[in-house]
């Protein structure tokens, strides 16, 4: 049995690369000099926005109790996105601690997520590593003071294999499921590869979650600043049109290689996704909740 899991692979492979809080982070190296007031701010902001993974894993736990190899890999990315606004809350303690979040800013991004569709879901969060990796590349180089340079790399590195093992777990669930899984992940696709088309940054963090608390049911709209992310993309890393064609190329080349079909365009995937719903409709079998 535990030769068709997952995680025992993905935990090792995740294990091999983790880097340590005390020593692969280089606070020796810090220049208070090169931080700006405007980059301490953000960093603050990001700190919560990483915490916000403590509702997400009560989400996934709770949307895949029939998925134990699943729910088993959330201890793993529980742990690496906590560590991230551990990471981010360390840098603050060591050299601007008046910016440290205080656990009510914290506590405020934990609230319950409505129930959505699983195979959904796993998709939205893919695209959103894949999105995240890219935002902290371009903070990396944003940034002019060393330490947290090096930490948004370090974070974007980790963005990018949580990304490696959602496929992975979205490759499982195209052999167990076959259409209905490939119906869920082309229908995100082509919302989350459409962001030049919306004026809102499209991640999991920015959409709305909760329709009884709309419209403070994203994390974004429960930080201090719930404006700042726009800002932060728009005027500050500049994450631009190159940045995010960046994002939607690698998003279509995982969806070709999962799907084995070439998308060079976000309306190669939306005919896809028509062509799979009518598949399924022919065969009776409609789009389900997965």
């Amino acid at each position: 049995m535990i030769a068709s899991l997952l995680y025992p692979d993905i935990f090792r492979s995740l294990e091999s690369v983790r880097w340590n809080l005390e020593t692969d982070v280089p606070w020796n190296k810090f220049d208070a000099d090169k931080l700006s007031e405007e980059q301490a701010q953000t960093i603050k902001m990001n700190a919560i926005t990483e915490w916000s993974a403590l509702p997400a894993t009560e989400m996934f736990l709770r949307d895949n109790r029939g998925d134990s190899d699943f729910s088993a890999f959330m201890s793993v990315w529980f742990f690496e996105e906590q560590k991230h606004a551990l990471v981010l809350m360390e840098y603050l303690r060591r050299f601007r601690l008046d910016l440290v979040p205080s656990e009510e800013e914290l506590h405020a991004v934990r609230f319950e997520f409505d129930p959505a569709p699983r195979l959904e879901t796993l998709m939205m969060h893919f695209c959103g590593e894949v999105r995240l990796n890219h935002w902290y590349r371009r903070a990396s180089e944003w940034h002019t003071e060393p330490v947290i340079k090096a930490i948004y790399r370090l974070l974007s590195q980790d963005e990018a294999r949580h990304g490696g093992a959602y496929l992975r777990y979205m490759k499982k669930s195209l052999s167990e499921l076959g259409d209905t899984a490939r119906a869920a992940f082309a229908k995100i696709g082509v919302l989350m590869a459409s962001a030049k088309r919306t004026d809102k940054a499209l991640h999991p963090t920015n959409l709305h979650v909760n329709q009884s608390l709309f419209p403070r049911d994203t994390i974004q709209s429960r930080l201090p600043d719930p404006n700042w992310l726009e800002r932060w993309l728009d005027e500050q890393i500049r994450f631009d049109k190159e940045w995010e064609t960046k994002v939607v190329e690698r998003i279509l080349h995982n969806l070709s290689l999962l799907f084995e079909r070439t998308f060079t365009s976000v309306q190669d995937l939306n005919r896809y996704r028509k062509e799979i719903a009518a598949r399924l409709k022919s065969s009776g079998a409609a789009p389900q909740p997965a």
